[in-house]
């Protein structure tokens, strides 16, 4: 069985921007929490650890 990298490739693409936008909006802003931890957080969850951030890390004025 082969893999179908015609359909996995934009979502590892998709996932990589995600997670640099992430990654430099974490580094730059002031965020809710330890930036090493959002950070971690980011990297591993995969999809999941960027969205978290967008939506709970990062603080509102």
């Amino acid at each position: 069985m082969s893999i179908p990298w015609e359909l996995i490739a934009p979502l590892i693409i998709l996932q990589l921007i995600l997670m640099a936008f992430a990654i430099t909006s974490c580094i730059k802003e002031e965020t809710n929490g330890p930036k090493w931890l959002w950070i971690v957080i980011i990297v591993g969850l995969n999809i999941v650890g960027p969205v978290l951030y967008f939506i709970i890390g990062k603080k509102k004025y």
